[in-house]
C-alpha cells in the first residue's frame, strides 16, 4: 500500500492541457500583434518608395534642374515673361565669342507638357530645337523678381500622386 502512495504523489513530467492551452493563446497572440506591426511598415515603406520614386517626384525633379540651369545663363537684360505668366523667355550667349546674346530658350505649357524651345535670336534661323521637359503638368506658373526668374510647377499623375515645386534662379550674365 505504501507503494502505491508513492507513485500517486510522485509528479510526472509534462505539461497539463489548461497549461498547453494558454501558452498557444499566448503565442498566437504575440505572433499575430508582430505580423501586423510588420505588415503595417512594410505599407508605408512601399508608399514612401512610390511617393520618392513616381513619375511626377522624378519628372519634377528634372523640369527643377531644367529650369535652373538655363536661367542662371541667361543674361539679365533681356527677359520676357507673358503678362499671365503662361511663358518665360530669356536670352544668353551662344558661345564665349558671342558680342550680343544670340539665342533664346522659351519655357512654355502645350497640353499637359512642359516644353523648352531653343532657338536663334535674329529671325533668320528661328527654332533650333523643342524638347519636352516634363509631362504631366497640371499648371505652371512664370513670374519675375528683380534679376530672378520663378516657376511654380504642378504635376499630377491622375492616380493620386501631385507634386507642386516651386523654384527661382538668379540671371548671372550681364
Amino acid at each position: 500500500m505504501n507503494n502505491e502512495l508513492q507513485t500517486m504523489n510522485k509528479v510526472r513530467p509534462g505539461f497539463t492541457l489548461t497549461e498547453l492551452t494558454v501558452t498557444s493563446a499566448i503565442a498566437v497572440i504575440i505572433i499575430l500583434a508582430v505580423g501586423i506591426a510588420l505588415a503595417g511598415t512594410m505599407r508605408g515603406w512601399q508608399t514612401t518608395y512610390d511617393r520618392v520614386y513616381s513619375d511626377v517626384t522624378t519628372e519634377s525633379y528634372a523640369a527643377r534642374r531644367a529650369f535652373d540651369a538655363t536661367i542662371r545663363k541667361a543674361c539679365r537684360y533681356r527677359v520676357s515673361i507673358d503678362s499671365s505668366g503662361e511663358w518665360v523667355e530669356v536670352y544668353f550667349f551662344a558661345d564665349y565669342l558671342s558680342t550680343y546674346a544670340d539665342r533664346y530658350v522659351r519655357f512654355y505649357v502645350s497640353g499637359e507638357q512642359l516644353l523648352r524651345e531653343e532657338g536663334s535670336a535674329d529671325a533668320t534661323t528661328g527654332v533650333l530645337n523643342t524638347i519636352t521637359v516634363c509631362s504631366n503638368v497640371q499648371s505652371c506658373i512664370f513670374k519675375s523678381y528683380g534679376r530672378s526668374v520663378q516657376m511654380i510647377l504642378t504635376l499630377d499623375n491622375g492616380q493620386g500622386q501631385k507634386s507642386t515645386i516651386v523654384t527661382s534662379a538668379v540671371l548671372h550674365n550681364p
